[in-house]
């Protein structure tokens, strides 16, 4: 590849050696007295937080301790305290031995209430040796001791609660009265574990409550089960005797850069269950604090003094070779890329052209563009866009040829010239492997997002397509065109019949622009049941509806996606993929998603009450300033309540973080319109968006139901989602269910809605006959899923 480096100057370079020996010397020589001074404070204040930060460890390790082992005491004393109490008693009155020994299920209920009431217990259970529940209980307690119950069987188990019971001294047969008295004064086996519990730090302890006199059989042993999550108020308690500011409990040790992170180990096999986090009181951090603003100042003054003088030194030698150099620079050279720019582009492809050598010799020039730049300059800012067009032109360099020039025209344009193609095979495989390395992911602002773009090539090959510069990368724009159109991340050979449809992506944005211009000024009078005509040539915009299905209850049609299409004259029914992009190139995608949703509410205010309507909301949308005031005039117009409107964004679309999209979002849900996120798990995914924007409905990606069945990840990935909508208070629709198995599996799972061709397929307004109304106006009719379409 050719790039020029300006030649440098031996008596320059030797210049900027001798002035800069002495002082370097002198500079090391006082930076590093300084730093061994500056190493001494921070190993000194390093050693002491050590020394603080462990003794607060075994403080916070000591107090847990003691509270597994007051919790195994305290219930041991209940136990006790039970058996001598309740049985004797009931033994007196007459009762057989073989039946008071065995709790009734509302004495259970009466001892787990009574330990949560007098000991401040989270949960107490009472259950039999098979870890089954002996109380009366509501369904959801029920539900959730399910969940525990096989932490709570090895417990049970343990070798201190199933040992022999104690003996009664044999030299004589005791009398009853003497029976009693001992069963009840024998030491009830307790004990106390430090566990995982609903992903909770928590001590659960172990009692029996139910224990028969050595002479007599026991008919079924009965154990009291207490939990104690340590992440609520117990922790807090902690934090306080222990000193410990701002103590909090997280599943990984996410600690920030001033806190540190105390693990947690269970019990009973030492597995980690978590992590305590605070922020250390360190006293070593404080002095160094009060140290390091003085050396810091001294540290300066000095480099500023040694600066000082080298750049006087220097600069009479520097400034005017830098001037030159730079100017060089600018003069042929890409100031992002620092690839050729389009000035020296063009006086090597008119070399190429002039050399005699490469009158017989085959050549080729190529145009590149990057599909999606213009997205990710838009979802992520233009720092964003620098930084993927220099790891573009990072990528494709590498792939070029010593003889290659790779220039930067402008924006995310490339050109590419190609000189010596020797055989037949140079050229597709040049092309095809940097459509490939483009194609892969673009990991940008240091790793926070993720672009995937592609790139798509124009090939004219010389002398095959003349010898004119002009029409050579004429020629290699038409095959250019040609890549886009037939799909983008592909690469395209100029040959003559290309030049039919040079101008049919602008011919395609003039289409649109007057179908949108017409049904605009038609909306008034145009009955949404029915498409809105266009101009007869480009023919009509159309909105087809999916519909959302409830999981579980007769899977009734709880509302629909609205989703545009375009009946073209010519081309006939055209997917959004097919006019999408030339309506963000030409600036109608504003005016085009105005009108959708200005379509689907007048549609959705023929629908049941209970029912929704969702629509797609571009980026661009959003960054209006006056969008919710859009949105309220066409709820206003339409008379559509505004809680039956759902806006669904894409993730990238709050990438930004923007201040505007959130002032946006919050004027939407005041007035009660809903908002989802879209396609939620497989783009630029931040947990902080769904509590930062409030986000109403997660919608789970077609590709992980696709999943389901086929590979065990697809079922952990949409469990995992499910679960933290459900913990966050959010609903969730899973798109793409097209089998009865994904059904069952999804509603099973908790998601509260589906959708896909296993209900029904994206159908025109006139054929949506799934919401009907009964007498009384708002009954739902249940849809009995057919074929897939």
């Amino acid at each position: 590849m050719h790039i020029v480096v300006p030649s440098s100057s031996n008596t320059f370079q030797q210049s900027w050696i001798a002035s800069g020996r002495i002082l370097f010397l002198i500079a090391v020589s006082g930076l590093g007295a300084i730093g061994l001074v500056v190493l001494s404070a921070l190993w000194a204040g390093t050693e002491s937080d050590a020394a603080a930060l462990d003794r607060q460890r075994q403080l916070v390790n000591a107090r847990l301790r003691e509270q597994v082992d007051q919790v195994a005491h305290v219930i041991g004393q209940f136990g006790n305290g039970y058996l001598a109490g309740v049985y004797p008693a009931s033994r007196a009155a007459g009762v057989s031995s073989s039946l008071d020994t065995v709790l009734t299920a509302a004495a259970g209920s009466a001892i787990s209430q009574t330990a949560m009431s007098a000991f401040g217990y989270d949960q107490a259970f009472v259950v039999d040796d098979k870890a089954q529940l002996i109380m009366m209980t509501d369904a959801e307690t029920e539900k959730r001791y399910r969940w525990m119950r096989p932490l709570f069987l090895p417990l049970l188990k343990d070798a201190r609660l199933t040992g022999s019971r104690g003996t009664v001294p044999s030299d004589r047969t005791p009398s009853s009265m003497e029976s009693r008295f001992a069963d009840t004064a024998r030491a009830n086996r307790a004990l106390a574990n430090l566990m995982r519990l609903e992903g909770r730090p928590t001590i659960v302890g172990i009692v029996a409550v139910n224990e028969a006199a050595e002479s007599q059989p026991q008919p079924m042993r009965q154990f009291l089960i207490v939990v104690r999550f340590l992440d609520g108020a117990a922790l807090d308690e902690l934090s306080r005797q222990q000193g410990l500011n701002g103590a909090r409990f997280a599943r990984t040790a996410d600690a920030d850069e001033n806190e540190v992170a105390f693990q947690i180990d269970a019990t009973a096999n030492g597995e980690p269950i978590g992590f305590i986090v605070w922020r250390p009181d360190l006293p070593g951090s404080r002095v160094i604090g009060r140290l390091m603003p003085a050396l810091s100042i001294a540290a300066l003054v000095i480099a500023v003094l040694f600066s000082v003088l080298l750049l006087r030194l220097r600069s009479s030698l520097g400034e005017l070779k830098k001037s030159e150099l730079h100017a060089r620079q600018l003069a042929l050279h890409d100031v992002l890329t620092g690839l050729p720019n389009r000035a020296m582009f063009a006086m090597r492809f008119e070399e190429c052209l002039a050399d005699p050598r490469n009158s017989t010799e085959r050549s080729a020039v190529a145009l590149l563009d990057l599909d999606r730049f213009k997205a990710v300059n838009d979802t992520f800012g233009h720092a964003a866009g620098d930084e993927l067009i220099r790891m573009a032109a990072a990528r494709i360099r590498a792939l070029l040829r010593p003889d290659d020039t790779l220039a930067r025209l402008g924006g995310d344009e490339f050109a590419l010239l190609l000189p010596n193609i020797r055989d037949d095979q140079t050229l597709p495989s040049i092309c095809d492997a940097i459509v490939a390395e483009l194609g892969k992911p673009f990991p940008l602002l240091r790793g926070e997002a993720v672009a995937r773009v592609g790139g798509s090539i124009g090939v004219t090959v010389v002398p095959d397509a003349g010898r004119n510069a002009d029409d050579i990368m004429r020629y290699a724009d038409v095959a250019l065109y040609e890549a886009k159109m037939g799909g983008r991340g592909q690469w395209r050979v100029y040959s003559p019949s290309m030049d039919g449809g040079r101008n049919a992506r602008d011919i395609l944005k003039n289409e649109l622009r007057e179908v949108l211009a017409k049904s605009t000024a038609s909306f008034p009078e145009t009955s949404s049941s029915a498409p809105i005509t266009g101009r007869s040539d480009f023919g009509s915009l159309e909105v087809y509806y999916q519909t959302v299905h409830r999981a579980g209850q007769g899977f009734q049609a709880s509302g629909a996606e609205a989703l545009v299409r375009w009946r073209h004259s010519q081309r006939g029914l055209l997917t959004p993929a097919s006019f999408i992009p030339a309506a963000e190139e030409g600036g109608l995608i504003d005016a085009l998603g105005f009108w959708v949703l200005r379509e689907a509410c007048r549609a959705a205010c023929k629908w049941p009450e209970g029912t929704f309507v969702a629509v797609n909301v571009s980026p661009a949308q959003l960054r209006r300033p006056n969008f919710a005031e859009e949105v309220f005039a066409v709820l206003e117009e339409s008379g559509l309540s505004p809680y039956r409107l759902e806006l669904e964004l894409t993730e990238s679309s709050l990438i930004e973080d923007n201040s505007e999209i959130y002032s946006v979002l919050r004027s939407l849900r005041s007035q009660g319109v809903q908002i989802s996120l879209d396609d939620f798990g497989t783009g630029f995914s931040c947990l902080s968006h769904l509590v930062r924007f409030e986000i109403d409905r997660i919608k789970i990606d077609r590709s992980f139901v696709s999943l389901l069945g086929t590979k065990a990840n697809g079922a952990a990935i949409i469990g995992a989602i499910v679960a933290l909508s459900r913990n966050l208070g959010i609903s969730t629709t899973a798109e793409g269910v097209e089998t009865e198995y994904q059904r069952d599996f999804l509603a099973a799972l908790g998601c509260t809605d589906l959708q896909g061709y296993f209900f029904s397929k994206p159908l025109p307004l006139r054929e949506l006959d799934c919401f009907g109304k009964s007498e009384s106006g708002a009954a739902l009719r249940t849809i009995v899923p057919g074929a897939i379409a």
